[in-house]
């Protein structure tokens, strides 16, 4: 199925590409007919004005249609963006599908957060991360939305409502490309965090009695001009009158000014706003989720877009008063705090919304975001979401890597629950040990977000994941590795005591003697085995797979193998119940060259291995 869909974004891609090219052969015209007009232009004002052979209003016809054909190429050269955009977004996706999606997009770099759960154990942001290949959304509330979503995960009733807006959206790719396309523009002319401070600023005019003064004011200043005219008051009345609106009006400049000079960019920021609200207004929804944020992206009064026309209308209203025709009569009329009023009063009954119109907005991309996904994905399915109040469980059949290439990923059946509730995964090194605790938090973090999962069949609890992948030590911090790992371990076992917790160790207690190992590792286990919680640890040390004999049932060993090939690893990455029995250490010591000691006996006893180096294509099977 796949591949079908492949077929229709190239298919979709080439119609974009032509209407595209049309698109730039038409503006290439009207540019030509715009230098034509011109210059027809400039022919007849120098017959006009030098030759006297034809009259300046001649000159009408070649300035109206120099303003039609710039009106018309303006419109033309936006389809022609938009026709670009949309090449670009099925050019993605194409990517995406094939597998070679790694660098491009967006990589979330801004939302990595070290100290995290889990986020940078699992890869959930950077190069090559889950958020890279999940986001398609081009707003800063849309990339925010997704992050928020991988960082935290949601409760059924959440996950029910988003699967069910994703199953409605994942068909519909004519608006998914909409959004892409109107939203494009969203992220180089909306500032989210400006906009929503514009809108919800202390008022700057509260007060009703200026503007009812100015009317009266200029009412006043019309009647004494129309006295004076007809000689029925001199001249001092007059200036008087004048000089009370000039004080009126200095009174209220300075705030005016500050109120039309900060509505101006935010009106052409709602403008944009607005034509992306319009696209999703646009259509009708079935899904509850969908409904709901339809409804929310509406004005008190109509549609957003429209709400967003009326405050740019009046700013431009403003901008008249700088025609030195029109000057005059805007001083006497006080254009400038009229226009400011009808600002202020705009921003109080639309204002509050503006932060909700971009949350919304953006929830409406990360929801057409994982659409994207499943539609791109479809051997996909939904996970299935267990009754909280049970008793934790994770049972994936055929779960592997997301980030992997599906043809290189290799997938395993896990099973926790009521026993085992613990599997201590040994085996040598590069055999899948670390992918596969990848593996099962990914596919977590993709169903508590309601994301399709990389599984044949994936039934989970609501749990919160707790990883230790890519522990690091500091040295601005004055932390090593092992106390950095302590430190995890304890916010895991925090985490514990108020939710159900899915605990991914890897390399438990590595920088530390196999004595402390040992013991840190039992007790640190029976401790998490009184909390709800489920797990994978992986180890080197073969003296901790004797854990599981003193914790079963509730633990369990299980192992991944290697074997021997042409004189060359391999490993096949199947995971296999009970501990492992062999190590390959040594064999890449001498791999790589390294003169180790008793590596020579090594290679007679059964199970050692060669000194030929790792097989390359192998090892890139072995996932990130």
């Amino acid at each position: 199925m796949q591949d079908s869909h492949l077929v229709t974004y190239r298919r979709l891609l080439a119609e974009r590409r032509r209407a595209g090219a049309a698109w730039r052969r038409q503006a290439d015209r009207l540019s030509h007919a715009r230098l034509l007009t011109f210059a027809s232009g400039a022919l007849v004002a120098g017959g006009a004005a030098f030759g006297g052979w034809l009259s300046a209003w001649w000159l009408t016809a070649p300035v109206g249609a120099f303003a039609a054909l710039v009106v018309w190429h303006d419109r033309v050269l936006l389809a022609e963006a938009r026709a670009s955009r949309a090449v670009a977004w099925y050019e993605h996706g194409i990517a995406r599908i094939e597998d070679r999606w790694p660098g491009r997009g967006p990589a979330g770099d801004r939302f990595a957060d070290a100290e995290h759960l889990y986020a940078q154990d699992l890869d959930l942001f950077g190069g090559g991360s889950l958020f890279q290949l999940l986001c398609t959304a081009r707003t800063q509330a849309g990339e925010e939305t997704l992050a928020s979503w991988l960082k935290t995960p949601a409760g059924p009733d959440e996950i029910a409502e988003r699967q069910a807006a994703v199953r409605e959206l994942r068909p519909r790719i004519a608006l998914r490309e909409e959004i892409n396309v109107a939203a494009e523009e969203m992220r180089t002319a909306v500032r989210p965090a400006h906009l929503s401070a514009w809108a919800t600023r202390e008022d700057q005019l509260q007060a009703v009695w200026p503007r009812l003064a100015a009317i009266g004011v200029t009412a006043l200043i019309g009647a004494a001009l129309a006295a004076w005219l007809q000689g029925g008051i001199a001249l001092g009345p007059l200036i008087a009158a004048l000089v009370a609106a000039a004080v009126f009006r200095y009174r209220f400049h300075a705030r005016t000014t500050r109120v039309m000079h900060g509505a101006d960019e935010p009106s052409r920021e709602l403008i944009v706003l607005g034509q992306v609200c319009s696209v999703l207004r646009g259509e009708s929804y079935g899904a509850a989720r969908l409904q709901a944020l339809h409804a929310s992206l509406a004005a008190p009064d109509g549609e957003v877009h429209d709400a967003a026309r009326r405050l740019r209308r009046v700013v431009e209203w403003h901008d008249w008063q700088h025609n030195i025709m029109f000057l005059p009569l805007a001083a006497l009329l006080f254009w400038d705090l009229h226009c400011a009023f009808a600002v202020e009063a705009w921003r109080r009954r639309h204002g509050p919304r503006v932060a909700g119109w971009l949350r919304d907005t953006g929830e409406f991309e990360a929801l057409a975001a994982l659409a994207t996904y499943a539609w791109e994905h479809p051997a996909d399915p939904f996970p299935e979401i267990a009754d909280a109040d049970d008793r934790p469980v994770y049972e994936a059949e055929r779960l592997s890597h997301p980030l992997l290439p599906a043809a290189a990923a290799v997938p395993n059946d896990v099973v926790l629950g009521r026993a085992p509730r613990v599997l201590i995964v040994s085996g040598s090194n590069m055999s899948g040990k670390t992918t596969l605790l990848r593996s099962v938090g990914v596919n977590t973090v993709l169903a508590l977000m309601g994301a399709p999962v990389r599984a044949a069949r994936l039934r989970l609890s609501p749990l919160t994941p707790g990883a230790t992948l890519r522990i690091e030590d500091s040295l601005q911090a004055g932390r090593s590795r092992f106390y950095a790992e302590v430190l995890r371990l304890g916010q895991i076992v925090a985490a514990a005591r108020t939710r159900p917790t899915l605990f991914l160790l890897d390399e438990l207690f590595h920088g530390t003697n196999s004595h402390d190992r040992r013991d840190g590792a039992h007790g640190l286990l029976g401790s998490l085995l009184e909390l709800p919680t489920l797990g994978l640890v992986t180890t080197h040390d073969l003296a901790l797979a004797e854990i599981a004999d003193g914790l079963a049932p509730a633990a369990r060993n299980a192992h991944f193998d290697d074997h021997l090939v042409d004189g060359e690893m391999h490993f096949d990455y199947r995971l296999r119940p009970g501990p492992v029995t062999r190590s390959n250490a040594l064999a890449i010591m001498r791999a790589v060259g390294l003169d180790v000691p008793g590596a020579d006996t090594a290679l007679e006893r059964p199970g050692a291995w060669p000194t030929q180096p790792v097989s390359a294509k192998r090892r890139q099977a072995s996932g990130p």
